[in-house]
């Protein structure tokens, strides 16, 4: 494994929290819609910001 510096775990840290956040914020969202095409909107954007999240978390490994 690289060495990673202090900055870049920082950056890591902010943007795998960003994704957490956007995934449960996603999912609420299409719990909440009523309309079809909108619940599928929120439910694809949930699903990208986890794997974006678990692509990040591999740089950890």
């Amino acid at each position: 494994m690289t060495n990673i510096s202090e900055l870049d775990l920082q950056n890591l840290r902010h943007l795998i929290g960003g994704f957490d956040t956007t995934h449960c914020k996603m999912q609420e969202y299409s719990k909440a819609a009523s309309d079809t095409q909108i619940k599928q909107f929120f439910e694809k954007g949930a699903k990208s910001a986890m794997e974006n999240k678990q692509q990040l978390m591999k740089f950890l490994n």
